[in-house]
């Protein structure tokens, strides 16, 4: 470790980079009653800590190497930090990239100066192709995180933390990728303060380092999952092994839905979207506070990264709330008859719904996919559950089914053979509790409910698309009933997209 600390003092890594600030979460430090930190490094020149490792490397090279140019492997963080140090030292970069990397991250080497090559579907082929590429031009490999210089530039962070918090910490927890980052915060945290916990957090689908750990050597895994791009490594470094391995505390792994919670949660307090590698370690730290397994003093997380696709933040936002326990996701079974929905709906009270889709099938049942926002986490769940069950409702939790999260959620629904009179309007009311009560209790138990389809997507009106089986000569009637309600409403019976997938009539 002293030859570590000794390269992290004198590092080159702020003639680029920069320190950056570490902010209290005073929101989420509220809701945990643990006291919360949060490393900015979302806040570097390129929105990553890449910076460091890279930029250190980079300016250990001689003239002759620099004259060569440099190549790296990259699914996109380590990629822009190559890019720009290579610009500021006058060195030529050539920079290998999954073709799965967010095109945010593509773009943004270009701008830098790099020269992008897209090869393979993950880092592992990225960087085989880098070698093939190093041996046949000359150039000088900078490796994403297996390198000392590398790994003494990011362990600088673990030199401003302790600066920066000279009060009692009790953890801090350090997103795992190839190890880069996290052995080298350890190597500096652990040779001035070893009673501080250093804990490396990797997604479930990734866990690189825990494997390794367990095996006792870095291994290879099967596949990786590319949700946390910036730590989708299938092995780990034999250099960063060997220190994660002796000085990492502990590894805790954490789903999908979790980071995206984390995600929510730096946004809450910050204002900032992180990546979904930058939220990692929060989740992680969420995790082991819950579990109630954490050492006292502050808990700090560091944010590695904000280089993240737009459009990513739409499974983010969804996902979210599943992943902190604020949502939970049902199947029930309820009568197929009039009335059953606005039973069902007050037996929830005054509980927000966040999602209640349903389509008329054949028989005495009904089955209903239906979200509903959640307070008080597990308890609450299981409390509801027990409570639709002891009123004869069939219940299935489908919180954690993947299947249901990503795809049937969407597709419920369909034609029906002999499905007569059907008229579909669209409604709009203010998002409030007790919306949809009012809603359902002023349709008529007449009229029977043969499609509904409700999503909270978090703005002030709530959309609801409605089937109803009206007889012409009741039309007027119906309408009028609408008008009673008060909600702004539509007629889409001749829309198309109605008429091409839920109309049975449609040939």
């Amino acid at each position: 470790m002293q030859d570590y600390v000794r390269r992290i003092l004198t590092s080159s890594v702020y003639e680029v980079a920069q320190e950056t600030p570490l902010e209290p979460m005073k929101l989420l430090s509220g809701r945990l009653g643990v006291d919360v930190l949060l490393k900015r490094e979302d806040l570097q020149p390129v929105f990553s800590f890449k910076i460091r490792g890279a930029h250190n490397r980079i300016a250990q090279l001689t003239t002759a190497e620099r004259a060569r140019g440099v190549i790296c492997a990259s699914a996109g963080n380590h990629a822009q930090g190559v890019a720009l140090s290579a610009a500021r030292l006058g060195v030529r970069a050539v920079v290998v990239m999954p073709t799965t990397t967010p095109a945010i991250k593509v773009g943004a080497v270009r701008r830098l100066g790099g020269e992008v090559v897209l090869h393979g579907e993950g880092f592992d082929a990225a960087r085989g192709h880098a070698v093939e590429l190093a041996e046949q031009h000359g150039y000088v490999m900078v490796h994403p995180f297996d390198d000392p210089d590398v790994i003494a530039g990011q362990g600088t962070i673990g030199m401003e933390l302790l600066r920066q918090h000279p009060g009692p910490i009790g953890a801090i927890y350090v997103p795992v990728g190839g190890g880069g980052l996290a052995a080298g915060i350890a190597a500096f945290v652990k040779f001035l303060r070893p009673d501080i916990k250093v804990i490396g957090v990797e997604p479930e689908e990734a866990a690189s380092m825990k494997a390794a750990i367990a095996a006792g050597h870095p291994v290879p895994l099967d596949q990786v999952g590319l949700f946390a791009d910036g730590v989708a490594v299938r092995q780990v470094g034999t250099e960063t092994f060997r220190l994660c391995s002796e000085l990492l505390d502990d590894i805790v792994t954490v789903s999908a839905d979790e980071i995206c919670a984390a995600i929510k949660d730096i946004f809450d307090d910050t204002r900032a979207i992180a990546e979904p590698a930058g939220a990692l370690a929060l989740a992680g730290l969420r995790r082991q506070v819950e579990r109630g397994e954490v050492p006292e003093g502050a808990l700090i997380a560091i944010n590695s990264g904000a280089n993240v696709n737009f459009d990513r933040l739409r499974y983010v936002a969804e996902r979210a709330e599943i992943g902190e326990r604020a949502e939970m996701l049902l199947a029930v079974t309820i009568p197929e008859q009039p009335g059953s929905y606005r039973a069902f709906i007050q037996l929830l009270g005054n509980r927000s719904i966040s999602e209640f889709n349903y389509r008329y099938a054949p028989g005495a049942s009904a089955r209903i996919f239906v979200g509903i926002k959640l307070t008080q986490g597990e308890a609450e769940k299981q409390h509801i559950i027990t409570m639709l069950e002891q009123h004869g409702h069939a219940v299935i939790d489908m919180t954690d089914n993947e299947v249901a999260k990503l795809h049937v959620r969407y597709m419920v629904g369909g034609r029906v053979a002999d499905l007569g009179d059907e008229l579909v309007y669209r409604f709009q009311f203010p998002e409030r509790p007790g919306a949809l009560l009012r809603f359902l209790e002023g349709l008529h138990d007449g009229w029977n409910i043969s499609l509904f389809h409700y999503r909270n997507h978090g703005a002030d009106y709530g959309r609801v698309l409605v089937g109803i089986q009206v007889p012409p000569a009741e039309s007027g009637q119906f309408i009028a009933h609408l008008e009673a309600i008060g909600f702004p409403f539509w007629d889409e019976t001749d829309n198309p997209a109605y008429r091409q997938f839920l109309d049975a009539e449609t040939v």
